[in-house]
């Protein structure tokens, strides 16, 4: 095993075996931050016996979310168990990160910055990652759905898929009660939400250059039915304009429930399943 790290804190472990699943926290120093990054870990069983290089998945939380959302109320982990054991997805590390704003270079803190040029490299120095576009896939909810359109839309070259679950895209602006109007992210120095700034960076500021581009990236996109934020509405718009360019690699799931969190629990295993199959299967070891 070539990776060498400290973890802050184990939060979670399927059994004590030597092969189990493990969930556990990190930390590393962010240059772009001039702090800590945050993220949560998921490994497969059969990881610490392992010489293979992993594809990752990078599954991002939600407003005023954590590194820990995932694995404490989304089942990530017996999630990825189930769907690796039924050779549904293959064996993969899956990274939450945690962020203090939404996944975007806000006024709190540069986060987009942070993810692609201090997280990524991190993770590909650290652990045992496959470190290239058909290694790499991206997934979140509500804010961190946001943030993988947004990733994916700046980045085509960077991720195989994307998986945006209830995805924040509201146009032009958020509804009156999203908490992105009074989110640090957004919010100017005399406190306000900066309208100016939601505009400048929403997709819909991407979204030209990525499709006149080369690379596309398969997307899943849900939304409850009865989302409180009329997301379902938004996620169609985002995938009839998504349906012309990319017309076979783009998904739309319009589901039973609000913005809520048996939402994302029930659909995650479809979301990963679709990413996945863009995704490589692990490699052997890099040579010494």
């Amino acid at each position: 095993m070539r990776y060498a790290i400290k973890a802050m804190l184990a939060i979670g472990l399927v059994s004590t075996g030597a092969n189990a699943s493990e969930i556990a926290h990190y930390e590393f120093d962010s240059e772009t931050l001039g702090a800590p990054y945050p993220y949560t870990l998921y490994t497969p069983d059969g990881f610490t016996k392992s010489d293979k290089r992993y594809p990752v998945m990078y599954l991002l939380h939600g407003s005023f979310g954590n590194e820990n959302d995932w694995a404490s109320k989304g089942s990530l982990q017996e999630t990825a168990d189930t769907l690796i054991e039924q050779g549904k997805i293959p064996p993969a590390l899956i990274v939450m990160p945690g962020s203090q704003s939404w996944w975007v270079d806000g006024y709190n803190e540069p986060a987009a910055t942070a993810f692609i040029n201090d997280l990524l490299p991190h993770i590909e120095s650290t652990w045992p990652v496959i470190s290239n576009r058909e290694g790499r896939v991206i997934g979140g909810l509500s804010a961190g759905g946001y943030g993988t359109i947004n990733f994916v839309f700046q980045h085509p070259d960077m991720f195989a898929a994307g998986a945006a679950l209830s995805p924040a895209v509201y146009t032009p602006l958020p509804p009156k009660h999203s908490s992105a109007w009074n989110h640090p992210a957004y919010l100017n120095e005399e406190g306000n939400f900066s309208e100016e700034l939601w505009e400048d960076l929403n997709y819909t500021t991407y979204i030209d250059d990525y499709m006149t581009g080369e690379e596309i990236v398969p997307l899943y996109i849900n939304s409850g039915d009865h989302d409180t934020f009329d997301i379902a509405y938004h996620a169609t718009e985002l995938y009839q304009t998504l349906r012309e360019h990319q017309p076979n690699q783009v998904e739309l799931r319009i589901v039973d429930g609000d913005h809520e969190w048996s939402v994302w629990e029930n659909t995650l295993p479809e979301a990963m399943e679709y990413v996945f199959r863009f995704a490589s299967r692990p490699l052997g070891a890099l040579p010494e």
